[in-house]
């Protein structure tokens, strides 16, 4: 069961989406968290400082948050390590082949009103209903 948390969610959309404001205002970058951090696998990007950057608060201002207050982040997969691997690969192999993740089409694409990414996040979107339809329902799984 998914716990739903309105206000939460609500204030770290606005986090992320006030992070891509940014990225794109100073640096001119969209904030396609594949495409950043390709930046940091060698060879090295020349602007690597600004990914390594903004991938450490990526990471740091959630590990503060649970490290500094009595917040904890649950998280309890009972789906098997082997397929989360596997999937992350599969995913993986959507990212190069459709040139971008969910956070540089979905965020940043829809909100400059990129056709392709419009149609690569309706694309996203669908592949994840029929996938969670599939597993629950038709395979009766996890």
């Amino acid at each position: 069961m998914t716990e739903f948390t309105p206000w939460l969610s609500l204030f770290g959309g606005s986090l992320i989406g006030l992070a891509a404001v940014l990225l794109m205002a100073f640096h001119g970058r969209i904030a396609g968290m594949t495409g950043i951090l390709s930046g940091l696998v060698p060879p090295f990007s020349t602007d690597w400082a600004w990914r390594a950057a903004f991938l450490a608060g990526a990471v740091g201002a959630p590990a503060l948050i649970a490290g500094g207050t009595a917040y904890t982040i649950p998280f309890d997969s009972p789906t098997p390590s082997a397929w989360l691997v596997v999937g992350g690969l599969i995913v993986g192999v959507g990212v190069y082949f459709g040139s971008g993740c969910t956070s540089g089409h979905g965020v940043c694409g829809l909100a400059r009103l990129s056709p392709r990414s419009v149609v690569a996040t309706i694309t996203f979107m669908t592949s994840t209903a029929i996938t969670v339809f599939v597993i629950r329902h038709l395979i009766g799984g996890l």
